[in-house]
């Protein structure tokens, strides 16, 4: 997750602009406000109330919803974001806050003794890999080979540490792709797709902001060539990019299985755990039931440059879990 700035370009037709009213967000430190109020706003955070709704519609798969850890947050503090030596601070940190499952960056996969060392650190922490994050120019044809030849030697061993999902990002071109470097993207895609497919993983698109602008350009350029390709959207990234995530759950819906969950102030900036800012989950949460989301929900922490934490990191962790719970009710 290298791409972090705000990008302010709102696509014109189908997408929704997000919504920026802090009033209308439910974050937990109005949660913890509330708390010990009688008339604290059940019929919007309550998540019985919310699965009660969905089930009555008829959207509620009763699957349970994996509630995972993405380690970006530490890789933004290491020499070429290599989590490697970091990987015992991880694991205890992520298992320490409860999470069901860790998603691993695939650089971590890298190195020849990665299955050895992580599968003893998931064994230890009892903490399951669920699978990986992936990224590449898939775009640029003269680079497709190197970006395969990476997925051949690091999707088997995701495979063999139990992982089942790849949430894989295309990369951003200099200008707007052309329909040339759509159909090269979607060209290595489907082998991609075949290779996960092999080793019993799951590939999804993961969106930063550039995938997501200028109309879901890039977006409907893979799924105008891929219709059945699985969607992971980073609901943030959807955020910066003015598209309303509670919109895209209800559009895209039977595609996705997976999600990056966020948060963020009104003035843009990250907080520093998930609801401690102002992003409306309890749409999100709304619109996830709608749509009987069954898929894997990762927490993916981030912070600015210049940002101070005031807690440790596992406690942060488990904030954040603790809200997924209370208000998206996962």
């Amino acid at each position: 997750m290298k791409n972090t700035a705000t990008n302010n370009n709102r696509p014109a037709e189908t997408a929704k602009p997000a919504s920026g009213n802090p009033t209308n967000a439910i974050t937990r430190r109005h949660f913890l406000a509330r708390a010990g109020a009688s008339a604290f706003s059940l019929t919007v955070l309550n998540p019985n109330l919310v699965r009660a709704a969905a089930a009555k519609s008829g959207a509620s798969t009763g699957k349970k919803v994996v509630v995972g850890g993405h380690p970006w947050v530490y890789a933004a503090t290491q020499p070429n974001y290599d989590i490697t030596p970091v990987l015992p601070a991880i694991f205890e940190d992520m298992s320490y806050a409860g999470l069901d499952g860790i998603e691993l960056m695939h650089t971590a996969l890298r190195p020849k003794e990665a299955v050895e060392r992580i599968g003893e650190l998931s064994r230890k922490h009892r903490l399951p890999v669920i699978g990986m994050s992936f990224g590449g120019a898939i775009w640029d044809r003269a680079q497709h080979q190197e970006v395969l030849e990476d997925a051949e030697l690091i999707i088997p061993r995701l495979a063999k540490l139990g992982g089942r999902t790849l949430g894989t990002s295309v990369g951003a071109a200099p200008k707007r792709k052309t329909e040339q470097q759509l159909d090269d993207q979607a060209g290595l895609l489907r082998k991609l797709i075949a290779l996960c497919q092999s080793h019993g993983v799951v590939l999804n698109l993961h969106n930063h902001t550039y995938e997501v602008a200028d109309n879901l350009h890039d977006l409907k350029g893979t799924l105008a060539r891929i219709p059945e390709v699985k969607l992971g959207p980073d609901l943030n990234w959807l955020v910066r990019a003015g598209v309303d995530p509670a919109w895209f759950i209800r559009q895209f819906g039977k595609q996705i299985v997976f999600m990056h969950l966020r948060d963020q102030k009104q003035d843009g900036r990250w907080s520093e755990a998930l609801g401690e800012g102002d992003t409306d989950f309890a749409a999100i949460g709304r619109a996830l039931h709608e749509i009987g989301f069954d898929g894997d929900a990762v927490i993916e922490l981030a912070h600015e440059k210049d940002f101070q934490r005031t807690r440790p990191l596992r406690e942060t962790w488990k904030l954040s879990r603790n809200f997924v719970k209370q208000v998206l009710g996962y």
